[in-house]
């Protein structure tokens, strides 16, 4: 059994923000595999589904980033998931705009949803998918930064992103995390800071 867990903040103010990728995501895996996350359970949306004949459960926690931990924690003791098992898909501004990138395990950074998970789990060694959102503009607080929605072509590349990164979710399902880094890692490097654009009036 597998447990896909996507990071955001719920509610209608920050749907489709930068911070909220791992909820776009899964919107793009649920359309995919046909299923519905939608069943509450403890402190997250739920739904299941069958994946190369393993059961799949999709996650949306409902605590708000920062409290990620405590929908995922009851969710991978309910399920029994092992930590091979878990993948967790979040936002992260050091990979510019629509690279992913998938790892076995690793620490948290600076990433508040990951930091609470592995609080709560106690351990770090779980698989994780990020997705590029770039480092903010000139102008930009860090917060509205992430908290802001993407400005003019930033949704196109978002929305390719989002669709490679479900393609990317199932290989792993189907045919393990190695063939999932080799086919969709985007090379690794720092993102340059985004030239000057329209200010946060145009993300909101």
């Amino acid at each position: 059994m597998y447990l896909i867990v996507g990071l955001g903040n719920p509610g209608s103010k920050y749907a489709h923000t930068r911070h909220n990728v791992g909820f776009d995501v899964l919107e793009a895996l649920s359309r995919k595999l046909g299923v519905s996350i939608s069943r509450q359970r403890d402190n997250a949306l739920v739904g299941e589904c069958f994946v190369g004949g393993q059961k799949v459960i999709l996650a949306l926690p409902q605590t708000y980033m920062n409290l990620s931990g405590e929908a995922v924690a009851p969710l991978a003791a309910y399920y029994r998931i092992p930590p091979e098992n878990l993948l967790v898909v979040y936002d992260d501004i050091d990979l510019p705009q629509g690279h992913i990138r998938i790892r076995k395990n690793g620490s948290a950074g600076t990433h508040n949803g990951m930091r609470s998970i592995v609080g709560a789990l106690g351990r770090e060694d779980f698989p994780r998918l990020r997705v590029g959102v770039g480092q903010k503009r000139e102008g930009y607080e860090l917060a509205d930064w992430v908290l802001g929605h993407y400005i003019g072509p930033e949704q196109e590349v978002a929305d390719r992103a989002f669709a490679q990164a479900a393609d990317a979710i199932v290989d792993y399902l189907e045919n393990g995390i190695e063939s999932a880094m080799r086919t969709y890692n985007t090379k690794k490097e720092k993102s340059k800071p985004t030239p000057p654009g329209p200010q946060e009036g145009d993300a909101q």
